[in-house]
């Protein structure tokens, strides 16, 4: 910008706009999420009777079984997340809280960030953060440790049934 000119918004001088491979990614980011949210479309999460599965709902799309639940007969860490999303997009929040709620909340984490980065891209800017290194750290670390918490009940209530 020539030095005679004023600039009307105060954030650029404060913050630059953001590299074209930074909204790139955000555009990229979103268009990921969208696919994962198609997929999650042609999931089948219910038994042939009509009956709503808790997990291996992946099958239906023609992905093997659970490696860890096979070998150690116990659900892994994020059993029941394909069928926690495939319920949460056919509107069906109790039986994907049901099969993990976990994935619950992280499909509902997703489908917000959609577009809070499509928007984030087109601004050139971050809405609500100044980076993404710390919230990213923070929410993968709650991620992570909920997701265990919430296995260790299932492992708990495993054992006792």
């Amino acid at each position: 910008m020539p030095p005679t000119e004023q600039t009307t918004d105060p954030e650029d001088l404060v913050r630059p706009r953001a590299a074209w491979y930074v909204r790139g990614s955000l555009v990229a980011t979103a268009l990921l999420l969208a696919t994962v949210f198609v997929i999650a479309t042609q999931v089948r999460p219910y038994a042939d009777d009509g009956t709503p599965l808790r997990q291996a709902s992946h099958t239906s799309i023609g992905l093997p079984a659970c490696n860890f639940q096979t070998w150690t007969g116990m659900p892994c860490p994020s059993c029941g997340m394909t069928t926690s999303f495939a319920h949460l997009v056919r509107g069906n929040v109790w039986y994907s809280l049901r099969a993990n709620w976990v994935g619950t909340g992280l499909a509902l984490f997703c489908a917000a960030l959609i577009p809070w980065s499509l928007a984030s891209a087109a601004r050139g800017r971050y809405y609500w953060i100044r980076s993404l290194e710390a919230p990213l750290a923070i929410l993968v670390g709650v991620f992570t440790v909920t997701m265990l918490v919430r296995w260790g009940a299932v492992l708990l209530l495993t054992v006792f049934d």
